[in-house]
């Protein structure tokens, strides 16, 4: 077991956000969740105190070879006032399969999905009543061994912050237009391309700015060895409705294993829809967007949740995705993942988690 988690109030609360649409990941609530790591000690001190910096020696490892994992989850006020989580069970699973890529210790997911409700109620006055709008809870864990030598440390921190947040995208559930990149890669099996490490996400940003230079949102990416296969958006994962069919990239280790990407194959399948998880290559997806059999692309993350694709650009060219609108099945994907979450729906599965009233 786990000890008690300590808490430790704010004297100075920050006065609330008043932005209406809020932008994404830009505020930070008054508390955030910590605890350590000391080999041959384990995860120790688990506290909540107020939001604050870090103090960290230059030679922290963190800072020289990357060793570090984060995580992304959401809390919902629903009308009633209530506040709920979606599977965050799910996110520290996931975050554990993180840390043994990166040889990080492995965390107890029971409690902290326990540390995250106790952090989420203490903060409730955070999560805000906007439509759309939700609280973004970040877990992360850094390496702090101070020593410029490369072997995994035997020291960490554990940290959750709270970010009360609109719309990743401006655009909202507007089609948003990506462009496929053909010169950098995000992943190759075997790497770290399954794991939420920042790294991945560093190397993207050359291609991600390209992009929004031709006046795309997002970088679609190809996989790393033949440079043939769709593999996921640089903030999200990747499904195509082709013939009636929903198409998805395989998971082998190079793309991660989303979570609204994991609810919404669940979902489409309960609905009856035959889902195809294989490759699926880059000329397929012109060919088929080109020639209507492409009916409609979407983007699923937990930022996002889902995200049409309007357009698709690759070498100079291109091609809407079915009228350039939002798709039918689409819509009713976004609907049905969104009303569970604030509760407009039934929750058949059991997927969300009360935190408060």
């Amino acid at each position: 077991m786990m000890e008690k988690i300590r808490v430790e109030l704010t004297k100075n609360p920050k006065e609330k956000p008043h932005l209406d649409p809020l932008p994404f990941g830009k505020f930070f609530s008054d508390h955030m969740f910590l605890m350590n790591y000391t080999a041959g000690q384990g995860w120790h001190d688990a506290r909540i105190v107020p939001y604050g910096p870090f103090t960290l020696d230059p030679s922290c490892m963190v800072f020289h070879y990357a060793q570090e994992i984060f995580e992304g989850l959401k809390a919902y006020r629903r009308a009633d006032g209530s506040i709920w989580l979606f599977r965050p069970e799910e996110n520290f699973k996931r975050m554990n399969n993180s840390a043994v890529r990166m040889s990080i210790p492995e965390i107890d997911v029971d409690f902290c999905v326990d540390a995250v409700r106790q952090l989420v109620a203490l903060e409730k006055d955070w999560v805000p009543d906007q439509k759309g709008a939700s609280l973004y809870i970040r877990p992360f864990i850094i390496a702090t061994d101070c020593t410029v030598g490369v072997h995994a440390s035997k020291t960490y921190i554990f940290c959750i912050i709270l970010s009360p947040s609109g719309n990743y995208y401006p655009e909202g559930l507007d089609p948003v237009h990506i462009a496929i990149e053909d010169e950098d890669v995000r992943a190759v099996r075997g790497g770290t391309g399954f794991t939420k490490c920042g790294g991945n996400y560093a190397g993207s940003i050359r291609a991600s700015e390209r992009a929004e230079k031709l006046g795309y949102s997002q970088v679609l990416w190809l996989d790393g060895v033949h440079r043939k296969y769709i593999e996921e958006v640089g903030s999200m994962n990747i499904m195509f409705k082709i013939d009636g069919k929903i198409v998805t990239p395989m998971l082998q280790g190079s793309v991660l294993p989303g979570i609204t990407r994991k609810s919404i194959l669940e979902v489409a399948r309960d609905w009856g829809y035959p889902v195809e998880e294989r490759l699926i290559s880059v000329d397929e997806v012109l060919e088929t967007a080109a020639n209507g059999h492409m009916e409609e692309m979407w983007g699923t993350g937990t930022a996002a949740v889902v995200s049409p694709v309007g357009h698709i650009y690759y070498e100079g060219r291109d091609l809407p995705i079915g009228d350039g609108g939002i798709g039918e099945l689409t819509q009713r994907f976004y609907d049905e993942l969104t009303g569970i979450q604030w509760g407009t729906r039934p929750d058949a599965r059991g997927w969300t988690q009360k935190v408060c009233d």
